[in-house]
């Protein structure tokens, strides 16, 4: 896909779909918190279990001296409860000791937060901090690899591809852009082609 088809690409998106979180937060560390939440578990599932929580554990300090078993049963139903229950509270504490409750925008402290990963930080500085960040989830990784943009399977290495051929200005936008292509038409098991606004750009149907 050359330069000007990928213009032609981003166009048809903003026409669209208007970019938007799909998390439902706050605050800051709410929508960090969340975020660590919603790995292997959908977002939908997410905004049901921290409608309650948030409410629980109103503040950092709150999670900070949470009971690791009552957070677990809490956040049971997102899965992986126990390695996030630990996480929650392990990063509570450094934000509360060594930030004083502010969640950093660099990279490399937000990947030093237990829990926290490239895909979680570059969340956080792109709807937080508005950092162009682009954030790659198997739903923008596999839309990547069909549309030809990337060849890779590593996210990093699918981040890095992205940011060569998308325009900076376009990086938050295009992470809900195709993830909302990814869940609605381009599937895992079965694309939707003929549906796809995308299909004149994609080299798997021209």
């Amino acid at each position: 896909m050359n330069k000007k088809d990928i213009e032609k690409m981003l166009e048809t998106l903003d026409a669209w779909v208007t970019p938007g979180m799909f998390l439902e937060y706050g605050t800051p560390w709410q929508l960090l918190f969340a975020t660590i939440l919603s790995a292997q578990c959908t977002d939908d599932r997410v905004n049901i279990v921290t409608r309650r929580l948030f409410v629980k554990y109103p503040d950092l300090e709150s999670f900070a001296r949470a009971d690791l078993a009552e957070l677990e049963e809490d956040i049971r139903s997102t899965g992986f409860y126990h390695n996030k229950a630990k996480n929650l509270i392990s990063c509570a504490k450094t934000l509360v000791e060594k930030y004083d409750g502010v969640v950093p925008s660099d990279i490399d402290e937000l990947t030093s937060l237990a829990g926290v990963g490239r895909k979680t930080a570059n969340v956080i500085r792109g709807n937080i901090y508005n950092i162009p960040s682009i954030v790659v989830d198997t739903h923008v990784g596999r839309i990547a690899r069909r549309l030809g943009l990337s060849k890779n399977t590593d996210p990093e290495k699918v981040e890095k591809d992205l940011m060569k051929k998308i325009p900076k200005a376009h990086w938050i936008a295009i992470n809900t852009q195709f993830i909302t292509l990814g869940r609605k038409i381009c599937k895992a098991r079965k694309a939707e082609c003929d549906s796809c606004p995308l299909a004149p750009f994609c080299p798997k149907i021209i």
